[in-house]
């Protein structure tokens, strides 16, 4: 059996991507040429960033399509990275917002890949509905 650990965008110009993920991501890549970067996660995820003009077969898509995302321990730590990220000019798709799942919000990266950050919604809460109905039966 085979595992899923790599995810690759393609960019326009991945040196640029490359130090825009390096100062997001606080690392440098792993692996860097003019036409790829490479960089090992914490999680065990490789993220790679190649060339939309020299990946073979030619990339049919851009960015916008799909998303990257982060999880953070708390609303605190997303309200304090929406703040960074901010700060940093990331263009914000989804200011902070409280969904279903959790805290989250959105912003792109320079090729328009959505990078959303999300704070899982509490447990307690989301089992005391499911404890409740259960109860009642």
């Amino acid at each position: 059996m085979s595992d899923t650990n790599f995810v690759i965008l393609y960019v326009d110009k991945p040196p640029a991507s490359a130090a825009f993920y390096s100062a997001l991501l606080q690392r440098p890549p792993v692996e860097s040429s003019p036409t790829f970067a490479l960089f090992a996660l914490d999680s065990g995820l490789m993220l790679g960033l190649w060339s939309r003009h020299t990946v073979e077969p030619a990339a049919a898509g851009r960015g916008g399509a799909s998303e990257l995302a982060f999880t953070v321990a708390d609303a605190e730590a997303l309200n304090r990275r929406h703040v960074d990220w901010s700060l940093r000019g990331l263009p914000i798709l989804q200011p902070p917002t409280d969904m279903d799942f959790g805290r989250t919000f959105v912003a792109l990266d320079p090729d328009g890949h959505r990078l959303r950050v999300f704070a899982p919604a509490q447990q307690e809460a989301a089992a005391e509905p499911q404890a409740a109905s259960l109860a009642s039966t």
